[in-house]
C-alpha cells in the first residue's frame, strides 16, 4: 500500500535546471541484444567518446547490476521483469539529474523494453538493438557462456532455452548490425545519431 506516502517531487530541482548546469540534454540509450552481440563493447566505447567531449554520462551494465543491486534475482520470467523494472527506475533517476544514461542489457522481450520506455518516458529513452545472429554470438562466445549453455550448464540462456524477440517493423528501435559493421563503424554511426539529441542548444547573439 502507498496511501501513506507523500512524494516531494514538486519541491525538487527539475531536469531542465540540471541540464542548464551541465550544458547537455539528458537521454537514456538502451542497448539490447543477445549475449556477445556487442552491447557492452559499444556502450563503453560510446561513453568514452562522449566523456572525451565533456558530456556527463553513466553506464548501467547487466553483469554489474546483477552483482549488486539485483544480486537477489535469477533468470525466471518474473525475475527478468523485476530486473528491468529496477534498472529502468535507476535510469530514470539519473536522467532526471541531467545525465546521459547508457544501458546495456539483453532485454529479450518486447514487453520488457516497452516497460522500460514507459517508466523512463517514451520521449526520453531510445532502444538500440545490437543485431547479431545466434551463430555469430556463439562463435564469439567472449565469456564462454554459449559453450556452457550447450553443455546444459546454464539454464534459461537467452537464445538457447529462452527466446529472444527482435524489434518489429514500426518499433522506434535503432538497429546496429554488428554482424556487418566493425566496432569503429558502428560507433561512428551511433555517435552521429546521438550527438544532435544530447548537445545543449546554443543561444545565438549572446
Amino acid at each position: 500500500m502507498t496511501d501513506h506516502l507523500h512524494t516531494e517531487f514538486h519541491r525538487m530541482q527539475d531536469r531542465s535546471t540540471k541540464e542548464i548546469l551541465l550544458q547537455q540534454r539528458a537521454h537514456v540509450f538502451w542497448f539490447y541484444g543477445l549475449s556477445g552481440s556487442g552491447k557492452t563493447t559499444l556502450a563503453t566505447a560510446l561513453e568514452q567518446r562522449l566523456t572525451d567531449q565533456g558530456f556527463k554520462t553513466k553506464i548501467l551494465d547487466g553483469d554489474n547490476i546483477r552483482t549488486g543491486l539485483n544480486s537477489d534475482l535469477g533468470f525466471s520470467d518474473a525475475d527478468r521483469l523485476e530486473n528491468i523494472r529496477r534498472i529502468a527506475q535507476v535510469a530514470k533517476l539519473f536522467h532526471e539529474a541531467g545525465i546521459i544514461v547508457i544501458c546495456s542489457f539483453i532485454t529479450p522481450k518486447r514487453e520488457l523494453r516497452a516497460m522500460a520506455r514507459k517508466i523512463v518516458g517514451p520521449a526520453h529513452l531510445t532502444p538500440v538493438y545490437t543485431q547479431a545472429s545466434f551463430e555469430t554470438c556463439a562463435r564469439r562466445d567472449v565469456h564462454g557462456l554459449y559453450a556452457k549453455a550447450e553443455k546444459g550448464q546454464i539454464k534459461q540462456f537467452t537464445g538457447h532455452g529462452s527466446s529472444f524477440e527482435p524489434p518489429e517493423a514500426g518499433d522506434p528501435d535503432w538497429v546496429i548490425c554488428t554482424d556487418e559493421l566493425s566496432e569503429e563503424d558502428a560507433l561512428a554511426c551511433l555517435h552521429q545519431r546521438i550527438l544532435p539529441m544530447i548537445e545543449f542548444p546554443s543561444v545565438i547573439g549572446l
